[in-house]
């Protein structure tokens, strides 16, 4: 069958091939060289910790991906049929799914496991600091203790990657799933009712929220409306203690704050709380907590603890960890500048060769002019050139 005319209906064969879609961009080299530094240089940062590295894969069956994982990772997850089988997949939004699948199917350990990851995650929607599809997802995560050591030593970890970036003004914010999840039993709420509520505290909504609770007891409904005001620094945690129901859920919470701001207050970062911080509210179960940085727009990682994510797998382990997008924090630092490299000529003699494989071994960039092109500085990425004086190669500035 012909092609349709080029004039028809507008279709032109080749037109625009070279676009891609929507927040979808290519890493061109100075920032692609930037990424991959630092990309070492975490896991590197995550393996002296004790943590191995995992590579999965980038597609699987969504009811692996998304189980557990609440109602937004399924929006935000791309699906695809199988060809082989017909069933559903998913192209991964999340790496941290993953991670507790291998945990509790494919590792099978006892005890402590230590997990970590970097690689491209997909979305629906553009989100994070690049606001991109596209992000370049890093984490770490503990499997297999319960204790708030656990929490602790991920936010340790968290700080040291950030602070590695160069970031060196850092606040870390608490919340703890636990909270909501107490006031949500004790009121009673209706699946929709807990919803709405988590969602217009999610939205900091003083208004839906009081709207939402009119019709609880007085004291569950001021409980929840005090949610939207407990944020701060540590004198939130006190106040929490007299306007909150005194449920032993909610003084454990209260204790394991405490208790990791009291740690992290070595660790150079400033602790706040936000008590209504309610992101991915059925996916956690312990303490939660975002970083930021002085000059970002929002959060650079994210994380928290997920106690029962294992359990569609057939084995729920206790779990605390944290991801950030690199790509995202690195773009948010300033544009990548590409390192200079040194331009050595076209010339077959042995000494020149044995200067280059020297500097090629030392770490530096040297490039080899081809016959017959013109050279062109810049586009080579070279600011030195290797020359011959007096009988011997030597590195000048161009």
């Amino acid at each position: 069958m012909p092609l349709p005319d080029a004039g028809v209906c507008g279709y032109n064969v080749g037109m625009h091939t070279w676009l891609l879609p929507e927040y979808i961009e290519d890493v061109l080299p100075a920032e692609a060289a930037r990424l991959e530094s630092y990309r070492r240089q975490l896991l590197d940062l995550f393996k002296v910790h004790g943590y191995q590295y995992v590579v999965p894969p980038m597609m699987e069956y969504v009811e692996s991906l998304l189980t557990g994982t609440g109602h937004d990772l399924d929006i935000a997850t791309f699906k695809v049929v199988d060809q082989l089988t017909g069933r559903l997949m998913g192209l991964r939004a999340d790496t941290t799914p993953q991670a507790a699948r291998i945990d509790a199917h494919m590792l099978n350990h006892q005890g402590v496991s230590r997990l970590c990851y970097a690689g491209t995650v997909l979305r629906t929607q553009p989100d994070g600091l690049a606001r991109t599809r596209e992000p370049l997802q890093m984490g770490a995560e503990l499997y297999g203790h319960a204790g708030i050591e656990s929490d602790i030593e991920v936010q340790r970890l968290m700080i040291k990657a950030l602070q590695l970036l160069g970031l060196q003004t850092l606040f870390i914010d608490l919340s703890h799933a636990g909270i909501f999840a107490s006031l949500s039993h004790h009121a009673q709420l209706g699946l929709s009712q807990e919803k709405a509520l988590q969602t217009a505290l999610q939205a900091k909504d003083l208004s839906r929220v009081k709207s939402l609770v009119t019709n609880l007891p007085e004291k569950s409904a001021q409980a929840f409306i005090a949610l939207t005001q407990l944020n701060g620094n540590v004198e939130v945690l006190d106040q929490a203690r007299e306007w909150l129901p005194d449920t032993p859920e909610i003084a454990q919470a209260l204790r394991e704050l405490a208790a990791v701001a009291a740690q992290l207050a070595s660790a150079q970062v400033t602790v706040t709380f936000d008590l209504s911080e309610l992101r991915g509210y059925h996916y956690h179960s312990g303490i939660v907590f975002a970083a930021y940085a002085k000059g970002f727009a929002g959060p650079i990682a994210l994380g928290g603890r997920y106690d029962e994510v294992g359990a569609a797998f057939g084995r729920a382990r206790p779990a605390t960890g944290f991801s950030l997008d690199l790509r995202g924090a690195l773009q948010a630092l300033g544009p990548a500048t590409l390192h200079k490299g040194i331009l050595a000529p076209v010339d077959a003699d042995p000494a020149l060769q044995h200067v280059i494989a020297t500097l090629r071994s030392q770490g530096q960039i040297v490039v080899q002019a081809l016959p017959d092109m013109a050279i062109e500085m810049n586009e080579l990425a070279c600011d030195r050139q290797l020359v011959k004086l007096e009988g011997q190669w030597q590195v000048v500035a161009v």
